[in-house]
């Protein structure tokens, strides 16, 4: 089999018979570059030989082209050898050779059990040692806030206002429609279930107790974790990326009482007030399903919401938006006062700050859920 490959004026004969491939003609780099464009396949499998007596003139592609082959081969299980070098070209194919990277295959040793629980171990202490410094910016925050209350004046209330702007009013929409929503799958999924013991009036209390004292308040406390905690870390993270924090240092200004204060007062603020929008609309949408679904009138829905409910539902997820608040925007602003000098910093530290915020939002309902449930609440 012949074929022949073009570029320009360099062109290259390539005949392949029983095992061996002849080269013939001017194997350059323009013939290398038709070759692999082509995608064909110029040493076919099981070949052993590659001969180039026929070169009239090769360059370091030609050879560099020969010695990929040759390792493929290898790789393959097959011993390829190239012959018909004049000594010139045999010694640029040598040089080639001996310049080629070595293909190492990533070997990964398997772990023991030491190295494990050295692993484990790091992670712990990575865990405890952030928890401290959680911990102390939180005492940092506080005493900053006791210091407001001490002095008013040196209370911000612009930056409060905005930021209460920014993280509760511009935030109403979403939040009511995320309780709305949750309240017509709690009314559907609830009426389809106690519609099979024939107690499809109990909805009411269904979700009357899940929205006012648990899922309400949650799924709030969820959505500003990643809407405003993340606006906090990218907010803060970017003065840090300008050194605009280190600015205020240097100008006698305390970051905690210009920049984390406010945005943590503001959220404490309006998270009751997006956990009251949300008991609301949750309610709505319950009661609009039920109607539906059930034929439960909105009276009847608020008397047996009135008669049956107990006002504890409501004051307990009342009690816990402050801390949920407070918990968001400790975090949010902890982990902006941590990003470096890059934007993949920011965005490390903005992830970070989601998912944290989150995690401990619902450690924290779980940990009052033991709470009330202990104190008969």
């Amino acid at each position: 089999m012949t074929s022949a490959h073009q570029s320009d004026t360099t062109p290259v004969e390539i005949d392949t018979e029983g095992g061996r491939v002849l080269l013939s003609g001017r194997f350059v780099i323009g013939g290398v570059n038709a070759i692999v464009a082509e995608t064909r396949v110029v040493v076919p499998e099981g070949t052993q030989n590659i001969d180039i007596s026929g070169l009239t003139h090769i360059d370091t592609a030609g050879a560099w082209f020969l010695v990929d082959q040759e390792r493929r081969a290898k790789a393959d299980g097959v011993t390829l050898s190239i012959t018909g070098a004049s000594q010139a070209q045999a010694q640029l194919i040598e040089t080639v050779r001996r310049n080629m990277p070595e293909a190492h295959e990533a070997e990964v040793a398997p772990r023991t059990v030491t190295e494990l629980v050295e692993d484990f171990g790091r992670k712990v202490v990575r865990m405890l040692r952030k928890a401290a410094e959680l911990t102390s910016f939180l005492g940092q925050i506080i005493a900053t806030m006791g210091m407001v209350i001490i002095r008013p004046g040196r209370l911000r209330l612009t930056s409060v206002v905005h930021h209460c702007q920014q993280v509760g009013l511009n935030a109403v929409p979403i939040v009511a429609l995320m309780a709305f929503l949750i309240g017509v799958v709690l009314a559907f999924q609830g009426s389809a279930q106690l519609r099979q013991f024939g107690a499809e009036v109990f909805v009411v209390d269904l979700i009357a107790i899940s929205v006012l004292r648990e899922l309400g308040i949650l799924l709030t406390a969820i959505i500003v974790a990643g809407r405003s905690g993340s606006a906090f870390t990218a907010a803060i993270g970017s003065m840090k990326m300008r050194e605009e924090i280190d600015a205020m240092r240097t100008l006698g200004l305390d970051p905690v009482a210009i920049l984390v204060v406010p945005r943590v007062l503001a959220l404490m603020l309006m998270l009751p007030a997006l956990g009251l929008i949300a008991n609301v609309s949750g309610l709505l949408g319950g009661a609009l399903m039920s109607w539906i679904e059930l034929g439960v009138s909105p009276a009847v829905f608020q008397s047996r919401l009135v008669s049956n409910t107990d006002v504890w539902h409501f004051g307990v997820g009342m009690i816990k938006a402050p801390f949920f608040a407070l918990i968001i925007g400790v975090i949010g602003c902890y982990e902006g006062m941590l990003v470096g000098g890059n934007a993949d910093s920011l965005g490390r530290q903005t992830s970070t700050s989601v998912v944290l915020a989150i995690f401990m939002v619902i450690v924290a309902d779980a940990l009052f859920s033991i709470f009330f449930a202990v104190v008969g609440v």
